[in-house]
């Protein structure tokens, strides 16, 4: 397996790369091999502090606020044409960082987050406010503007995309940043900033602190200095977040878990179905809040579809994600492969049938989960209620379009959610009921800047991507002149 040397890395703040206060600093492991990349430097609450310091004058100085809205779209552009000149190296170090495989890094990560900026580019210039008629003798107008500091705080599994479906948005609308990067993924969160800088992004206007949730993210929700917390992570966090900025009274938003059924009526394409099915699951090793853990079939074709997948699941290139053939890398870390573990072994305890899979992958010393179909397990099992997030596919039979629609929304979240059928009103139909911020039919995560997406129930609040995105960062003023 191929090496590589990664410089230690700093604070960026700004627009200075600087030590923590403290000097303190922390490891990044290559999930791969279990081993040491690099370190890099662990913000404490002084930095984050300075950080926010310097987000709020380049905001109150107007470098970037100040700009056109096209002004602002013309940097971003650049920012996208930087991606995509240098999208082999921030690939690698995505797939180093994460354990992604190069060529899913290459094709999925890089090419969305240059879609990010060049999407919201393009919208920066659309942020107008409008006329409004009223029976008063008074010109009444609204205007769009940007909120101010937002702290973007994402989580480990998507650093370079869920980074990107912030940060861009954010500064397409006029804001300025402190992103507050998963600790144990970093990596790509540094080597953007370099691009921003390059792109004529002004200082200050994107920070970056890297360090630990419970010193770095809590010194950064509790600022009094951010007027914004844009948040991706889990359930549990996400609550303290939201209770956190409720205090403050500060705008949120909140894409957090997810554990989405797929569903499989009986009259599905079952081969290209079962495409779908084992995208939703093994896709970036099950660590995709968007993913579809949870398989409903219809019982008619249930014995077959588990066949099929029975033969199927193995035989996806599972290994070292710096080969180009490789589709399922290793889980991000061990604690991420330890949970996953302690599923299915519950699993096993409650009866349920291993199709395949359902153990470690001995390989360099890395974090590897054999992708592992379960069966024969009843719908309040935790394994099937709770979020697994990590390459497992729990299969339950269902006898009725309402049986399925009740299984799907079972579960606290509400993400994602998808069905395959070849009835265009059953499809129609299935997709209304669901309760889902976004439903697939007939495949999985096709997503676009384009499309927003977000959660109901457990799964959180608020959009990211689309026009939505956009408007979530800025506040709507009204203006009343008397014509008196």
């Amino acid at each position: 397996m191929t090496t590589f040397e990664i410089e230690p890395g700093r604070l960026f703040i700004g627009g200075q790369w600087r030590e923590a206060a403290d000097g303190a600093r922390t490891e990044v492991v290559d999930p791969s091999r279990g081993a040491v990349v690099t370190t890099v430097a662990e913000a404490g609450a002084a930095d984050v502090d300075a950080a926010v310091r310097a987000a709020r004058e380049a905001f109150d100085g107007g470098s970037w606020s100040g700009l056109s809205g096209r002004e602002r779209g013309r940097i971003l552009h650049r920012v996208a044409e930087l991606i995509r000149e240098n999208a082999d190296e921030i690939a690698r170090l995505e797939s180093l960082d994460v354990g992604k495989p190069i060529t899913l890094a290459h094709a999925v990560d890089v090419t969305n987050a240059a879609n990010d900026y060049e999407h919201f580019a393009a919208l920066a210039h659309t942020l107008h406010g409008a006329n409004r008629d009223t029976p008063m003798n008074a010109l009444a107008y609204t205007r769009r503007e940007p909120l101010g500091v937002v702290a973007a705080i994402t989580p480990f599994n998507f650093p370079l995309i869920l980074a990107g479906s912030k940060i861009a948005p954010a500064l397409a609308a006029g804001n300025t940043i402190v992103h507050k990067p998963a600790d144990e993924t970093p990596l790509s969160a540094l080597y953007m900033a370099r691009l921003f800088q390059r792109a004529g992004v002004p200082d200050g206007v994107v920070n970056v602190v890297t360090g630990a949730g419970p010193v770095a993210g809590e010194a950064l929700l509790r600022h009094s200095g951010v007027d914004k917390i844009a948040f991706t992570g889990s359930t549990a966090v996400g609550r303290h977040a939201a209770s956190v900025a409720g205090e403050a009274l500060k705008p949120v938003t909140m894409e957090l878990g997810g554990n989405a059924a797929h569903i499989v009526f009986e009259d599905a394409e079952l081969e290209k179905a079962v495409g779908a099915i084992i995208k939703g699951f093994v896709f970036n090793s099950g660590q995709f809040c968007m993913g579809g853990p949870r398989l409903l079939v219809a019982r008619s074709v249930y014995a077959t579809l588990l066949g099929i997948l029975e033969q199927a699941v193995p035989g996806v290139p599972l290994g070292d994600p710096r080969l180009p053939e490789t589709v399922i890398g290793p889980m991000a870390g061990e604690k991420h492969l330890k949970k996953v573990e302690e599923y299915v072994e519950l699993a096993r305890k409650e009866g349920a049938r291993i199709v395949c899979g359902g153990e470690r992958l001995d390989l360099d010393g890395g974090f590897y989960y054999k992708p592992t179909v379960i069966a024969d397990l009843p719908n309040d099992s935790r394994v099937i209620q709770e979020e697994i997030f990590g390459p497992v596919l729990t299969v339950q039979p269902f006898d009725s379009e309402e049986e399925a629609i009740r299984l799907a929304n079972s579960t606290p979240y509400g993400l994602a959610s998808g069905l395959q059928t070849s009835n265009l009103a059953r499809a129609h139909r299935i997709a209304d009921k669901l309760q889902a911020g976004i439903v697939w039919v007939n495949d999985w995560a096709m997503l676009d800047p384009a499309i927003p997406f977000g959660g109901v129930k457990d799964s959180g609040f608020g959009r990211e991507y689309g026009p939505e995105a956009l408007a979530a960062y800025t506040r709507t003023k009204s203006v009343v002149v008397s014509l008196d």
